[in-house]
C-alpha cells in the first residue's frame, strides 16, 4: 500500500493532474503526469471505472496499480504527481505488464529519481 505522502487523495488534485499533466497513453492505461517541486515526494492516484469490470476484477486492477506505484516509490521517483486512469482492457493483463506499462510512462516524461534509490526490478514476459 502506498503511504499517505505518497497518494492524491482529493477531487481538486486529481482535477487539476488530468486536466494539466501530460498525457500518456499506453496499451491498458492512459497517465497524467505533472512535475512538482524538487525534493517532494512522488504521488500517485488511481481512476478504474465500472467499464473495467466487476467490483472483484476493478479492485484487482486497482491493487495492481498501487502496487507498481509503490515499487516506483520505493525505487526513488520522485517531484512528481501521476493520475492513471485504466482501461477496460487493463483488467486481462497481469501485473508485470502493468507496471511496465506505468514504468514506460514515467520514463516518457522524465520522472525525477532520488540519489541513492534502486530502480525497481522490472520482469519481462519471457522471464516470467
Amino acid at each position: 500500500m502506498l503511504a499517505k505522502a505518497n497518494r492524491i487523495t482529493s477531487a481538486d488534485d486529481y482535477r487539476f493532474i488530468v486536466r494539466r499533466g501530460a498525457k500518456v497513453a499506453g496499451a491498458h492505461t492512459v497517465s497524467y503526469i505533472r512535475s512538482r517541486e524538487a525534493g517532494s515526494d512522488a504521488r500517485f492516484g488511481f481512476i478504474v471505472s465500472k467499464k473495467v469490470g466487476t467490483a472483484v476484477r476493478r479492485n484487482l486492477v486497482r491493487r495492481r496499480l498501487k502496487a507498481a506505484g509503490r515499487e516506483f516509490v520505493d525505487g526513488g521517483a520522485s517531484a512528481v504527481d501521476v493520475v492513471v486512469r485504466a482501461l477496460p482492457t487493463a483488467s486481462g493483463v497481469g501485473f508485470a505488464e502493468l507496471r511496465d506499462e506505468l514504468g514506460e510512462a514515467l520514463a516518457s516524461r522524465g520522472a525525477r529519481r532520488r540519489t541513492g534509490g534502486a530502480a525497481p526490478t522490472v520482469a519481462r514476459a519471457e522471464d516470467l
